[in-house]
């Protein structure tokens, strides 16, 4: 299982993301995000302990810690593309978006 560590300041490093969850256990791997085209953190991380029941410790120890005056968002690691799709609010389908030559055009809709 992987911890999921939000609302990380973009100018945390790993070593003080392992620093807040060492006291729990020994940490399997700590891991910060980058974008492709920058190389900018994206403001999360993943950890996993060495034991799950250092995990749980860790998840339910730090539901309200802070990293350089920043709450933190906590929780157990969903695998991706597990979150259920959000609907719209009033049932109706969102428009898609599509790069074109001219910028971002809304060609859900026909002209």
């Amino acid at each position: 299982m992987s911890i999921f560590v939000g609302n990380l300041p973009f100018d945390a490093e790993q070593s003080d993301v392992a620093e807040l969850f060492a006291p729990f256990g020994t940490i399997a791997s700590c891991n910060l995000p980058v974008e492709r085209e920058t190389g900018r953190k994206r403001g999360f991380a993943f950890v996993e302990m060495a034991e799950p029941a250092s995990e749980n410790r860790a998840i339910e120890a730090l539901q309200t810690a802070e990293l350089m005056g920043r709450p933190l968002r906590i929780n157990k690691a969903e695998p991706r593309g597990a979150a259920p799709r959000r609907e719209p609010v009033d049932g109706a389908p969102r428009p898609r978006y599509e790069r074109g030559s001219v910028g971002w055009e809304d060609r859900s809709r026909p002209l």
